[in-house]
């Protein structure tokens, strides 16, 4: 046996390693089609300004990726959090509160989350404290929206 568990068989010398899949190429809107789905949302998050939805996500960014196919991270990952039940992103490790849990995601149960992670789903393993201010919560979830395809009802 060799360091870090390897075995130093021939086997593993000529064992073909699996190419990694290349990332998902990143959904590009136009401005128009960021400003149709921004409208479509009820208020208040119609008036999100979703340049300060990108800089809070900054904070969320280190455990989170928003592409679809995007990996997971300490946290799972987000595209089509909107609409999804709560605990089921396939190969995400959840805590047993947010497996157990009996809810989808939408934007007001998201406001409500990300004011209070630990007071919203006691026994959950996220460690972020959560976005405290009313307008940059508004801000993020609105802009969320519009990166994580959210569609518009036609």
């Amino acid at each position: 046996m060799t360091a870090c568990g390897q075995s130093d068989s021939p086997a593993s010398d000529t064992a073909a390693t699996p190419a990694a899949a290349p990332p998902p190429e990143p959904r590009v809107l136009s401005d128009e089609e960021r400003a149709v789905i921004l409208a479509s949302l009820p208020g208040p998050y119609s008036e999100a300004d979703t340049e300060n939805g990108r800089r809070v996500f900054a904070r969320c960014r280190s455990c989170h990726t928003l592409p679809e196919g995007g990996p997971n991270l300490t946290g799972p990952n987000l595209w089509g959090v909107f609409g999804r039940q709560a605990g089921s992103v396939e190969a995400y490790n959840y805590s047993p509160a947010l497996r157990e849990a009996d809810f989808t995601w939408t934007a007001e149960q998201l406001d409500a989350w990300l004011n209070d992670p630990r007071g919203f789903l006691p026994g959950n393993k996220m460690a972020f404290a959560g976005v405290r201010d009313e307008t940059d919560r508004r801000d993020l979830i609105g802009w969320l929206k519009v990166e994580t395809g959210y569609a518009p009802e036609a």
